[in-house]
């Protein structure tokens, strides 16, 4: 547990399982939407590959420039991308105006956004803790991914039974803003490798 001596890692942890938790719920609420529309399942296929090619195509890409560019920089930005596609799908919904072509859309849209997205963070936890605690920055990691693969599921099925598709979108535009302040309260001095 040496990671968590980090300020910068505790930061980074806490935003990432909230967020995290919010986008596997994001992924079955997505499903759920299409199967609700479509009545058919190859839609989720589509929807599937239409979200995850550009993570397969551009993830080469998006590992190159993960060690180019400012990776707290950049993952604010993907977070931001990420929670306004995420908002966006929740205001078509809860309007009552998504239509399939939409989701297919934002899919996309958070396709690419992702491809940038996790080349650089997975980069950045060396940045966070150095390479003195990396691997067990690198434990704690997969098992909180691994534990928001539980969890967010979960959590889906029963804010889709509360509340409804709608507002589970919302709750994962919301969940970005705990990644988002997160970066943001990060203090750059305390990144290792950043000079």
């Amino acid at each position: 547990m040496s990671a968590f001596r980090h300020r910068n890692f505790r930061l980074f942890f806490a935003g990432q399982t909230v967020s995290l938790i919010g986008t596997w719920m994001q992924q079955v609420a997505q499903a759920w939407l299409v199967l609700t529309i479509t009545h058919d399942p190859l839609w989720l296929g589509i929807t599937a590959v239409a979200q995850y090619g550009p993570v397969i195509i551009l993830g080469l890409f998006a590992g190159v420039a993960a060690d180019a560019l400012p990776k707290r920089r950049v993952l604010l930005w993907t977070q931001i991308t990420m929670m306004v596609l995420a908002s966006v799908l929740a205001v078509l919904v809860i309007t009552g105006r998504v239509e399939l072509w939409m989701i297919l859309g934002l899919a996309f849209l958070l396709g690419i956004a992702s491809a940038v997205d996790m080349p650089v963070r997975q980069a950045f936890v060396m940045e966070l803790v150095g390479r003195e605690d990396i691997g067990n920055a690198v434990a704690i990691n997969s098992a909180m991914v691994n534990g928001s693969r539980v969890v967010g599921p979960a959590a889906a099925g029963l804010a889709i039974g509360v509340f409804g598709v709608g507002p589970t979108f919302a709750i994962n535009a919301l969940s970005f803003l705990a990644v988002i302040v997160g970066l943001w309260l990060m203090r750059d001095r305390e990144l290792h490798g950043v000079t």
